[in-house]
């Protein structure tokens, strides 16, 4: 059932400097009973359906099983916030893993508006909530009454006003070609008047331009100055989230076979990290092994199939060479019954060819033809 198949760990960690001892928001194993914890969306009457499945290879059937859906994942990380109602996504371009195999996904949202992403338990960015999101209105912007000054020049290089073009440098970029000749066939009457072909004028120089000096006018390149954005509201709290609401799955399915599974929401980085070496830590050599060995069993499978092909192939190959052979000694067993001369009668007397083959006389009369 399982054609792609991208298992992904999911571990979220808040922290915050007002908590006292770790907590547990929320975690998912995918044990008994979680199609009860879990409510399918119908959303859309086509949507795809979850069903509980370790895949077609796994490190550890208890620990690597849950919801088997459809799409094989992207090859971007989307770290996207709900923020004031609108959804906002990372503007860094995070690469996500796009082999076959498990993989561990964390996000770590502190307290300072800092966050951390890490894929496999090893860190691949982080930085500032609100300089990676547009979570909030910039904190500068052009000055609206600011303009670039009327003689402000800020072309870096000019034309020298000493060069000119050279008087001989003016030459047609195409010329009738000095070896064709009217062909000797060519009417002028009927073909028109004959015109050599056009060719490539070698001292075709193209277009003249004088050469480039540094202006010593130049200003730099003119910035628009800015001002501090009178809309800006800063916001201390944009790790917070006073209420998650609901956890869920929302896929957009091109192929089948992505794996979602373990899923844990905790303030404690430090279990985040253990219970990602313990769902995938633990498994992932072994599942990587068994894939090995599926990938050999269907290479071998695959060599004795293209084997079989061929001796078929063969055998068939033969059956028709002594085919064949059977039909060319028929004939020739039809030859020997033949006579080896052709008799005519003509005129009244008897004509002898020597002939060895196949004759085939029609049924009339020769006699007094001429």
């Amino acid at each position: 059932m399982v054609n792609i198949k991208m298992k992904v760990f999911c571990l979220l960690a808040l922290l915050g400097c007002a908590f006292v001892q770790a907590t547990d928001y929320f975690e998912e194993r995918f044990g008994e009973g979680w199609e009860d914890r879990w409510v399918q969306s119908e959303h859309k009457s086509d949507l795809g359906k979850f069903v509980l499945s370790a895949g077609k290879f796994y490190g550890d059937a208890e620990l690597d099983k849950g919801p088997d859906i459809c799409g094989p994942g992207t090859k971007k990380v989307h770290v996207i916030f709900n923020y004031k109602g609108e959804n906002k996504l990372i503007k860094k371009d995070i690469r996500c893993k796009d082999d076959v195999f498990t993989h561990l996904y964390t996000l770590i949202v502190k307290s300072d508006n800092t966050y951390e992403v890490k894929i496999d338990n090893a860190k691949v960015e982080s930085g500032s909530l609100e300089e990676d999101w547009d979570l909030l209105k910039p904190k500068k912007i052009k000055d609206p009454e600011a303009k670039k000054p009327e003689d402000w020049d800020d072309n870096e290089k000019i034309d020298d006003p000493e060069d000119t073009k050279p008087e001989d440098w003016e030459k047609p970029e195409h010329i009738p070609d000095p070896d064709a000749k009217k062909p000797d066939d060519w009417d002028d009457e009927m073909d028109g008047e004959w015109e050599p072909p056009m060719i490539d004028n070698p001292e075709y120089k193209g277009e003249w331009k004088a050469k480039q000096i540094d202006n010593p006018a130049y200003k730099g390149k003119w910035i628009h100055p800015e001002i501090d954005n009178p809309e800006y509201e800063a916001d201390d709290s944009l790790y917070k989230y006073s209420d998650f609401g609901a956890i869920g799955f929302d896929l957009w399915q091109v192929k089948s076979g992505t794996i979602f599974d373990n899923v844990l929401i905790t303030d404690d980085i430090a279990k985040a990290e253990q219970v990602g070496k313990d769902v995938w830590g633990a498994t992932k050599d072994a599942e990587k092994k068994m894939k090995d060995q599926q990938d050999e069993e269907e290479r071998k499978q695959r060599e004795a199939e293209e084997a079989k092909r061929k001796e078929e192939e063969g055998d068939k190959a033969d059956e028709e060479e002594e085919g064949d052979d059977e039909d060319e000694g028929e004939e020739e067993e039809e030859d020997d019954h033949d006579h080896d001369e052709f008799f005519i009668s003509f005129d009244g007397k008897e004509l002898v060819f020597p002939f060895s083959g196949t004759i085939h006389v029609a049924k009339r009369s020769i006699m007094g033809e001429t």
